[in-house]
């Protein structure tokens, strides 16, 4: 959606889509906003971790669960059962499922496990953005919210899929948090190495990439690679890859910077925010 600022002052029931790298300020601004009881925020990674990866992640619970006697018995007696606690600002259990590429001793996915993983998850992310025009329609007619704000995850940019983006466009306005200086960009890469959200590469990505580590670091398998390290390693160049990508996406909407995010502290502010990027680019 495209707006002047007289246009977008006017708009009763503003529909904002958040875009950026993991850490930029997505989930801050989403919180903030929904706190103010008139925003509902839409968590890309709580609804694929809730709706389209639930049944998988407690698969791969239940798996690891029947390795061991005690509760072998216990799950197929029907005596316990296992569920899922995802909630908006701890996705661990969907990190869990995607996992980390590497030696399985150290805690990594083995690389056929793990391409599998990355197809569902990107399946499930789509469903997820597909799902926006029904939770906007859902949030005024049931919830009595006046304003939605989607909060997507990092790897929008990478689902290559016809229609998700233009449906968002069409239905929202996107506004994109943009990292425009070194401290900045360091300051993010180091934040998702120490703590890392789940993570979607391209199919074209990861196999150019996990073949430059193996030749860099001298090892024959994915399975050699420390998976911690090859996260360390990879992220920087993941970030770099997809700001081309974030970039065309921001064509349909609107810019601001990370700075100015960080500046925010009240719906007000972020209402301002979003003139200023209107009038900006206008």
């Amino acid at each position: 959606m495209k707006f002047s600022v007289e246009q977008f002052r006017a708009w009763e029931h503003k529909k904002v889509t958040l875009l950026g790298m993991s850490g930029v300020g997505k989930s801050y601004l989403s919180s903030m906003l929904r706190e103010g009881s008139e925003w509902f925020h839409y968590s890309g990674d709580y609804r694929i971790g809730t709706r389209y990866l639930d049944e998988p992640i407690l698969d791969m619970i239940k798996q690891q669960a029947m390795q061991v006697p005690f509760l072998k018995e216990l799950l197929r007696n029907d005596w316990i059962y296992i569920r899922n606690n995802i909630k908006v600002h701890d996705l661990g259990p969907v990190l869990s499922y995607v996992g980390k590429l590497g030696n399985p001793e150290l805690g990594g996915v083995e690389l056929e496990d793990f391409i599998h993983r990355q197809a569902k998850y990107r399946e499930a992310e789509i469903a997820t953005m597909r799902d926006v025009p029904e939770f906007i329609d859902k949030a005024q007619k049931i919830y009595g919210y006046p304003h939605f704000v989607n909060d997507v995850g990092g790897s929008l940019c990478e689902l290559d899929e016809p229609g998700v983006v233009e449906t968002l466009a069409e239905q929202t306005l996107i506004l994109y948090i943009q990292v425009t200086n070194e401290a900045e960009e360091n300051k993010l890469i180091q934040r998702a190495v120490s703590a890392p959200k789940p993570l979607y590469y391209r199919p074209e990505f990861l196999t150019e990439h996990l073949a430059l580590y193996l030749v860099e670091n001298g090892l024959t398998y994915a399975a050699e690679m420390d998976p911690d390290d090859f996260a360390r390693w990879v992220f920087p160049r993941l970030f770099h890859s997809r700001l081309p990508r974030y970039e065309k996406i921001a064509e349909l909407g609107y810019t601001v910077t990370s700075e100015e995010v960080a500046q925010v502290k009240d719906e007000q502010d972020f209402l301002a925010l979003l003139e200023t990027a209107i009038a900006r680019q206008s």
